[in-house]
């Protein structure tokens, strides 16, 4: 049960101007990405640049500043704890192949966890202008326009988001899209996790299935979905469990039975 409104609503606050923030410097990061010194991490698929650790480096110092008892975690630089409760979780720049390489589709994700809930989710997408926004309780939006899901689109009557890595194995990737399309759907894959639950979330997704995905990626969309009508299948947060991958589901109310059958979630 969640008691400190007033503690939500302030980091609300803190976390919609910090995505903007970041959000222009990893813009900036963007435009003169030929600059860029570009490095690999588990596999030459798996990038990170300059640009994701100074923009994961100014969202924790901000934080610190604000609320130094709150923890954090950032895919860049991993978890510190804290002792309030409160924990964010942050993509710098999710989407980092995409933005190497002069595609659109990445953002900035921030969540703030309460006792392992996402109570906050802010993503903002600045090649798109958008920002996505959401707090326990009070909603969501994009751009300030609320975002509620409608029950009567399907898989089968709209588009599905999946998302892989070499984490799953090929032919386990086949069969999740193999599944989906036996059952009637189709789907996408814009590189970007973190940008396809906010697309879940604003209804231009139906749902959006990874089978091995971070909480840095997913948590803000969590909150996002959730407060747009949606459901998501529950993500691991106990301790060290918060900083390892899971499967992750995201649906719109009308493609969660067939979405979690094929899943097997």
């Amino acid at each position: 049960m969640i008691s400190e409104n007033s503690g939500i609503e302030t980091r609300f606050a803190l976390a919609r101007t910090l995505a903007e923030e970041a959000g222009k410097v990893a813009f900036g990061y963007f435009e003169a990405r030929e600059t860029l010194l570009i490095e690999t991490k588990r596999d030459p698929q798996d990038v990170v640049s300059i640009a994701d650790r100074e923009v994961e480096n100014l969202l924790r110092a901000r934080v610190a500043e604000a609320n130094p008892d709150d923890g954090f975690l950032g895919e860049e630089y991993g978890l510190i704890d804290g002792t309030s409760g409160y924990t964010w979780v942050v993509d710098p720049i999710d989407g980092t192949s995409p933005f190497v390489n002069g595609m659109p589709n990445w953002c900035v994700s921030i969540a703030v966890l309460y006792d392992g809930n996402p109570v906050i989710g802010v993503i903002v997408s600045p090649c798109h202008n958008e920002v996505y926004a959401g707090a326990l309780g009070k909603g969501a939006t994009l751009n300030d326009k609320p975002l509620t899901l409608d029950p009567k689109r399907t898989i089968r009557n709209a588009v599905t988001g999946i998302g892989a890595n070499n984490y799953v194995t090929p032919a386990f990737v086949g069969k999740m899209v193999e599944s989906l399309l036996d059952a009637g759907g189709n789907f996408i894959r814009n590189g970007s996790g973190a940008l396809m639950l906010a697309y879940v979330a604003a209804g231009r997704l139906v749902g959006y299935y990874e089978p091995y995905m971070h909480a840095w990626d997913c948590m803000a969309g969590f909150c996002l979905v959730r407060e747009a009508g949606g459901w998501f299948h529950p993500f691991p947060v106990d301790g060290e469990r918060l900083t390892k991958g899971a499967p992750v589901l995201a649906a719109a109310p009308g493609a969660v039975e067939d979405l979690r059958r094929i899943a097997n979630l």
